[in-house]
């Protein structure tokens, strides 16, 4: 009986050894298998779902075109082959406005009509010229069969030539005076000047009202009314500005500096205030041969479609004007993570255990370029595979 006890009480320890040792060897197992799924210093392990659920996407690096832009401001301008400006060559006083604002008109389409005297007086110098010239024709003729009978001295002859040559030119001042007047379809009967479209294209500005006073830029004694001051009522500039807003002009400034590296056909992407998030691209088709001796700048000008007319002449804008352009090793900027002083991307490095493994790798980047992609001097090579979107995220879980 004693020999069974011992054995009963043997075999009940036992028991109660072994359950004691189960739980920990379980313990033991499961904290060994979290070890081994629990990703490195500098790396993060994700599953395929949690990639997805992060929309992180990878790019292999390769060479890719940086550029170098050079930024600067400027307005937008009107193209000045597709633009007229309109003035008044007579004063007069605005009796009808025919084209409206915003209304698309033809070259010598007509856009306003004034009664000017500059016009009567215009067609009076040149009757009055022309019957000068006749009397001194009258005049030398005699002198002329005087000089030939010896009844007349050689000195008159010369006087009445010179008085005949004097006649003939202001004939032709008045006729041509005339002339440039009739450009504008003069009526001498009625005194009315009616002003042509110069080109077509939208009435885009217009100064003048009916019944407005308008100085003439060829007119006697116009250009002391035309001083700013002496003019209240009158208009003395521009009347009418016909021009098209589907091409316009963008005029910038470059510094000196940079003008070694901007060159006529390179490309120009311009932003407006009015329009954020729009681009407009263009192309640099001048710079210009001076610079201003204030700002030490180079005006530049862009060229740019702009079909749904948007764009309107003055509007502030900005332009990043392409400079060089070359193949480098590069990766997109948003692959880039700042962390302090210091720039690091994430690389996808292989699976194992069902989860994706992404490496952290501190870079150095050739920042100087501008573009989508910026270039890498050390940290990365070609044929990785860098993530470009979710760098963020990646980031977060170190």
């Amino acid at each position: 009986m004693k020999t069974a006890e011992v054995t009963n009480h043997t075999v009940i320890l036992s028991a109660m050894v072994l359950l004691a040792v189960a739980p920990s060897c379980q313990s033991s197992e499961a904290a060994t298998g979290a070890t081994d799924s629990k990703a490195p210093p500098g790396q993060v392990w994700l599953t395929p779902a949690q990639v997805a659920q992060s929309k992180i996407e990878v790019t292999t690096v390769g060479e890719q075109v940086v550029e170098d832009s050079i930024v600067t401001s400027g307005t937008i301008s009107l193209d000045d082959l597709r633009s007229g400006h309109v003035f008044s060559p007579v004063t007069g006083r605005v009796v009808k406005i025919i084209a409206q604002l915003g209304q698309h008109v033809k070259k010598g389409d007509p856009l306003a009509t004034i009664e000017s005297p500059d016009i009567g007086q215009a067609v009076s110098d040149t009757h009055k010229a022309e019957a000068d010239l006749i009397a001194a024709e009258h005049d030398l003729r005699r002198k002329r069969e005087l000089f030939a009978q010896k009844a007349a001295a050689a000195a008159d002859v010369e006087a009445s030539e010179d008085t005949e040559r004097n006649a003939k030119a202001e004939l032709e001042r008045a006729r041509q005076k005339q002339f440039l007047l009739r450009v504008g379809n003069v009526d001498a009967v009625s005194q009315t000047y009616t002003f042509p479209a110069p080109i077509d294209g939208e009435v885009l500005l217009r100064n003048i009202n009916p019944g407005v006073e308008v100085q003439g830029q060829y007119s006697g004694g116009a250009g002391n009314n035309c001083i700013p001051g002496l003019t209240t009522n009158a208009v003395c500039g521009e009347l009418f500005t016909i021009g098209e807003l589907d091409k316009v002009w963008m005029l910038g400034d470059v510094y000196e500096i940079d003008l070694p590296r901007v060159h006529v056909g390179a490309t120009a992407r311009v932003t407006t205030i009015a329009h954020p998030g729009q681009v407009f691209t263009g192309t640099v088709d001048w710079i210009s041969g001076a610079l201003d001796p204030n700002t030490r700048t180079a005006k530049v000008r862009c060229t740019f479609d702009n079909p749904d007319g948007i764009l309107r002449p003055m509007m502030y804008a900005t332009a990043a004007i392409t400079a060089d352009q070359r193949k480098s090793v590069a990766i997109p900027r948003s692959a880039v993570v700042r962390l302090g002083d210091y720039k690091v991307v994430f690389v996808q490095i292989g699976e194992a255990g069902g989860q994706v493994r992404f490496e952290r790798l501190p870079v150095l980047l050739d920042e100087s370029l501008a573009g989508l992609y910026v270039g890498v001097k050390h940290g990365v090579d070609a044929g990785q595979k860098v993530v470009s979107n979710g760098a963020d995220v990646l980031a977060q879980q170190m």
